[in-house]
């Protein structure tokens, strides 16, 4: 490619519209494969954006900056989460305590297994504080391994492959273990799965989206407490 190609293909227009370009793929692969759990839009985002950015050459802080205007709208898209919740709001009823207690147990679960079983296959004491965060969504994990000494970027990776990971295997994982309250079956993928997790759940149906959503919420909340709490432990 001559220079002003590869400047122009390496754009924050053409960095945008490629990522955009990788979505938009992924949903027709989804739609064309009748929702197949493994066609992931984001899954295939990554794969397309990754592709394209490492044959341009384009760092990651460059990419970054040029799809700002897409972290942005995440913020909106995450709140807008909390419509189908308002419908499901009668759902709720006999359901605040154990889903209350699920979460906090579940966040604690979640922090002391993936230190532990870390420390069981040998691995430093930074990589257990950057495991430690994996069940938070994306900007939580980071903020809280940065405050912990561990590596934020690598806690992103984590977070993100875990997200699509869930989203991918919960819902049959639940099926075959004959889990069929809708409330549960979103309340367990959104506090592993993140907004990834809830949007493949809100397609499966509009309660275990919602609660699953607010399952996310929740999760990254306990987390964000639990995390210094248990490091007094665990460290």
């Amino acid at each position: 490619m001559s220079d002003s190609v590869l400047d122009v293909a390496r754009s924050p227009l053409a960095l945008l519209a490629v990522t955009l370009a990788g979505y938009q793929a992924g949903r027709w692969i989804q739609q064309r494969t009748g929702g197949h759990a493994l066609a992931q839009p984001v899954l295939v985002a990554i794969i397309v954006t990754g592709a394209a950015i490492s044959v341009l050459d384009v760092d990651y802080p460059d990419y970054r900056s040029a799809t700002e205007l897409i972290a942005f709208w995440l913020g909106p898209a995450t709140v807008a989460l909390a419509v189908p919740l308002h419908r499901q709001a009668d759902r709720l009823k006999g359901f605040v305590v154990p889903l209350l207690v699920a979460v906090v147990v579940g966040a604690a679960v979640s922090i002391t297994s993936a230190v532990l079983l870390a420390r069981a296959l040998g691995a430093g004491e930074t990589l257990e504080r950057t495991l430690s965060t994996k069940a938070a969504t994306t900007p939580v994990a980071i903020a809280l391994t940065e405050h912990l000494g561990g590596i934020a970027p690598l806690a992103a990776v984590f977070a993100i492959i875990i997200g699509i990971f869930s989203a991918i295997t919960a819902p049959a994982v639940l099926t075959l273990l004959r889990i069929r309250d809708r409330r549960a079956r979103g309340l367990a993928v959104g506090a592993v799965s993140h907004g990834i997790g809830a949007s493949r759940m809100l397609r499966e149906d509009e309660t275990e989206g919602a609660f699953a959503g607010l399952s996310m919420g929740l999760s990254a909340l306990a987390i964000s407490l639990l995390v210094p709490l248990l490091a007094l432990v665990l460290w």
